[in-house]
């Protein structure tokens, strides 16, 4: 049918996430409804409808359900989706653990949006961050295309031997969501083609009838520590693959993203700005017009949120006389963002020098091109030694 066909489109954020997922041919697709994630669900009901996506659809009457379906269909051998935003990631907190204990490779798509407390249906990554030791894979995209790429890209990780973990593809919500551009959009046989190699890998752990398999079991003792042992070190070896995998991409479409990080302008520059999702278009734009000033930046994109790109992150910002990092969210009880306060971690292997942290962008805050411009001016004023404020916020005036 024509939505198997390779094909070029104008589709939301939400359309590139359900395409994808369709062209990954899931064996089982559990959504419940939440904004601003529902058009993925009404993309892929659209799909089965029309006989474009064979697949069991399950309907639930909320996201800890749509976790755990997708849970048993993948420990039964078949390939599961789901997708949620904010308060539905919230309410499948406890089934994730499990997801994750069970090693069971899930690919998952969260919207991004603000999560209860104050109650903000707008953008904001602090979703992600609240489950960001529940032992998955999270990735983050910046734009449309690369949500379909990403989320083909999850499943072809996810389901690797050497990792069989859960991963989740995150994008910010109303700003990528809803945002329609143009993605290319590959036929499902190039994407049965580059998903095919897991087929050639060892089987992997699955309910089998007549065989016995103990899923969910207390560990106790030394068992329990190995098991966490082992997911630690999938994790660790998670991010290898990713790069490779993402090089693999690379050959098989003509698209390509530098893998665990993405640099842009750095290989000279004398600061940099790290900062992640759809504000990084907007920043690239800012970063060309510095340049032009005679300011030699550079950025630093954050694809691989966890697990956490440790050595690509050392080897690209070390050297650097500054450096600025733009969060979207809040690390409570550090004072700070969550991606400044784990990159402020690898300081002893980056080298002592000024290191700030902007916090823009929450609720349905813009992060716009004077935002980044007074960031970039204040990460350059502290390279040549002026006083500077280590946490602003931006939005603020701070």
């Amino acid at each position: 049918m024509e939505a198997h066909k390779k094909q070029t489109k104008v589709i939301t954020g939400n359309g590139a996430a359900a395409y994808a997922a369709m062209l990954c041919r899931p064996d089982v697709v559990s959504l419940y409804p939440i904004t601003p994630q529902s058009e993925v669900i009404e993309q892929l009901e659209n799909f089965h409808a029309n006989g474009v996506l064979d697949a069991e659809m399950v309907t639930v009457e909320g996201e800890n359900s749509a976790q755990n379906v997708v849970c048993g269909a993948s420990m039964a051998g078949g390939r599961a989706f789901t997708a949620t935003s904010s308060y539905g990631l919230v309410f499948m907190y406890d089934a994730m653990f499990q997801t994750a204990g069970y090693r069971a490779p899930v690919v998952m798509v969260n919207v991004n949006r603000e999560p209860p407390g104050i109650h903000a249906v707008c953008s904001g990554q602090q979703d992600m961050i609240s489950v960001r030791d529940t032992g998955w894979i999270q990735v983050i995209a910046e734009n449309c295309q690369e949500i379909l790429d990403l989320v083909v890209m999850a499943f072809r990780l996810a389901e690797d031997h050497d990792i069989q973990l859960p991963v989740i593809v995150n994008y910010d919500g109303y700003y990528l969501s809803f945002l329609a551009e143009k993605v290319e959009i590959p036929g499902i046989d190039e994407v049965d083609k580059y998903l095919a190699v897991l087929k050639s890998q060892p089987e992997r752990m699955k309910l089998t009838p007549g065989k016995s398999l103990g899923c969910g079991s207390h560990g106790l003792g030394m068992g329990f520590v190995e098991l966490r042992h082992k997911h630690m070190a999938a994790l660790e070896r998670a991010k290898t693959k990713w790069d490779e995998i993402d090089a693999e991409f690379g050959q098989a479409f003509g698209r390509s993203y530098g893998g665990q990080i993405e640099e842009y302008r750095n290989d000279d520059a004398d600061i940099v700005l790290f900062t992640s999702g759809s504000a990084v278009g907007t920043a690239r734009a800012v970063v060309d017009a510095k340049r032009k000033e005679g300011i030699k930046v550079g950025l630093v994109k954050l694809r691989m949120f966890r697990p956490f790109p440790v050595e690509r992150l050392v080897k690209a910002l070390r050297g650097k006389k500054a450096i600025g990092v733009l969060d979207r969210s809040l690390g409570f009880g550090w004072g700070c963002g969550p991606l400044f306060m784990e990159t402020k971690a690898l300081a002893a292997e980056i080298g002592i020098v000024p290191m700030l942290n902007f916090i823009d962008g929450l609720a349905n805050m813009d992060i716009t091109i004077p935002h980044i411009e007074r960031m970039i001016d204040d990460i350059h004023h502290a390279s040549l030694g002026h006083p500077y404020k280590e946490v602003a916020w931006v939005t603020m005036g701070e």
